[in-house]
């Protein structure tokens, strides 16, 4: 007995040594999308960041910090990264006629150039979106990317602040709000290259905003 025991034992230790793990936990996925670029400083830390990882990212543009650095967008586009419209000036929402909004989408646009895959996404600064606001974003085939989990870096928070408010509410599909561009020392860096390895150790797969729209669809 003791003997074919012993090859029962020995069977099962083959079989458990052999078989793959598999792990039943569902993909989750997350969106990191950045405002207000480009910087001449942080954005290229953002970058070099997301290139260590291999993450890629959607920055939302302003128009006339391109004019100001256009070889910094260029490195968007070259490095995967999706590239959308934040409007030129970055002005006040509430401030802005559908003449005027269309006027400040179509001149960031001729800046920013189209990603890849053409899809053409706009953030209005703020988050403020009026009906006619919505109709010259129909008017031009935009469409509308707001966020779910905002990081409050532009208030200057602490990396911990930052870092612990995104792990406290990302959940499955989230758009997570940062900026690449704020006055002052930013805490955005420092904070992403917290906050990148958390959340795949948590499961998560960085995609594009156009990727989270379609799988919403």
């Amino acid at each position: 007995m003791s003997f074919v025991r012993s090859k029962i034992v020995l069977v099962l230790s083959a079989i458990l040594l052999f078989t793959p793990t598999v792990s039943y936990a569902e993909e989750k996925t997350v969106a990191l999308t950045f405002d207000d670029g480009p910087h001449y400083k942080y954005t290229e830390e953002i970058l070099d960041i997301l290139k260590k990882h291999s993450v890629k990212a959607t920055f939302f543009c302003a128009g006339y910090n391109t004019e100001r650095f256009p070889e910094i967008v260029e490195r968007e586009h070259r490095e995967g990264h999706e590239v959308a419209n934040h409007t030129y000036s970055h002005r006040h929402m509430h401030e802005l006629t559908e003449a005027e909004l269309e006027e400040e989408i179509l001149k960031c646009e001729e800046l920013i150039g189209e990603t890849e895959e053409g899809e053409k996404l706009f953030r209005p600064p703020e988050g403020i979106l009026s009906e006619g606001h919505k109709r010259v974003l129909d008017r031009l085939g935009y469409h509308a990317v707001l966020w779910d989990v905002d990081t409050k870096d532009w208030a200057h928070a602490s990396v911990d602040s930052i870092v612990n408010n995104v792990l406290k509410n990302v959940k499955d599909g989230s758009v997570i709000l940062f900026h690449d561009f704020i006055g002052g020392d930013s805490p955005t860096p420092e904070a992403i290259e917290v906050i990148i390895p958390r959340l795949k150790e948590m499961g998560y797969r960085f995609v594009l905003v156009s990727e989270i729209n379609k799988e919403t669809e």
